[in-house]
């Protein structure tokens, strides 16, 4: 299953359609996999699982957040108020 997940990352141009989110305002969507990339990451860790899988999340939200955005996120993390739930 690595392999494909892995081929898939080697592949990977920008951020494909997700159904989620058919609007033009992406927002959301870089909202959402900015949360996902994290909670898989503190899901896969807990496990003592290969953190890989969660790589897709982080190039779609790189793809799609500005900077300034993750940023903010990261510090706000870091300082333990940040508002999403992970």
């Amino acid at each position: 299953m690595s392999d494909v997940i892995e081929e898939k990352l080697k592949n990977y141009r920008t951020a494909p359609f997700d159904a989620r989110f058919p609007n033009t305002n992406q927002t959301r969507n870089c909202f959402q996999n900015y949360l996902d990339f994290h909670r898989c990451n503190k899901a896969l860790t807990e496990k003592g699982q290969d953190t890989t899988p969660c790589e897709w999340y982080q190039r779609v939200y790189k793809s799609l957040c500005p900077i300034g955005w993750v940023q903010k996120w990261n510090d706000q993390l870091e300082a333990g108020n940040f508002p999403g739930k992970i």
